[in-house]
């Protein structure tokens, strides 16, 4: 059954997720978006017309775009329920989001592996991929990314054991400098699993079955 979280151990009470991105001011009602008039510079420095067919409503879809990335709700997050087992491993693999590099302003998308063992209370299934959505949606590196997602995971469910696991592929690399695909791969080892080598190898043996 559902855990009221007014009523969950302490430990499992939600918290303001870890390393939020800096807070900022969307324009208001009725009011011009700043983006639509960088994105119209924009296109004038690559020398391009922004009043030509094909490119006149491009600067409003850059903002639309824009804010409904960084305005992006992930809805609850914090729904727990009751578990009476302790030892169980949890996994719940290819998690699929996009982000952005906060280097290049490139998109990288990622498949990811959360673990845990449950500490008296379950994460809802759906809640994992908010958790993991609320955090790609910002200027982000991918080993941020998964030590982000670990620590809120964690602090959520009151579980101190916790891996997280990306496999990402990157445009900076792909389509600029060297243009060259390639996998990369992070994780975040909280608890038992950061300590335990036996645990490890454990969810790597079931990821690969």
């Amino acid at each position: 059954m559902p855990v009221n979280p007014s009523s969950a151990p302490a430990a499992a009470q939600p918290r303001t997720a870890p390393a939020a991105a800096v807070a900022y001011t969307a324009p208001e009602a009725g009011a011009a978006d700043p983006l639509v008039d960088l994105a119209q510079r924009l296109l004038k420095e690559i020398g391009e017309d922004p009043e030509r067919d094909g490119l006149r409503d491009t600067p409003d879809r850059f903002a639309r775009w824009w804010r409904e990335f960084v305005d992006y709700d992930p809805g609850t997050t914090d729904t727990l329920f009751e578990t009476t087992s302790t030892s169980q491993m949890v996994v719940v693999s290819d998690i699929r989001v996009w982000s952005l590099c906060e280097h290049h302003l490139l998109p990288f998308n990622c498949s990811i592996t959360i673990a845990y063992r449950p500490d008296r209370a379950l994460l809802g299934l759906s809640k994992f991929a908010r958790v993991a959505q609320r955090h790609a949606h910002r200027l982000q590196v991918q080993e941020r990314l998964v030590a982000d997602i670990a620590r809120e995971v964690s602090q959520i469910t009151g579980a101190p054991d916790v891996a997280v696991i990306a496999k990402g592929e990157h445009l900076c690399m792909t389509m600029r400098g060297v243009k060259a695909g390639a996998t990369m791969t992070s994780t975040a080892f909280l608890g038992e699993f950061g300590a335990d080598s036996g645990l490890r190898g454990e969810l790597m043996a079931l990821l690969r079955s």
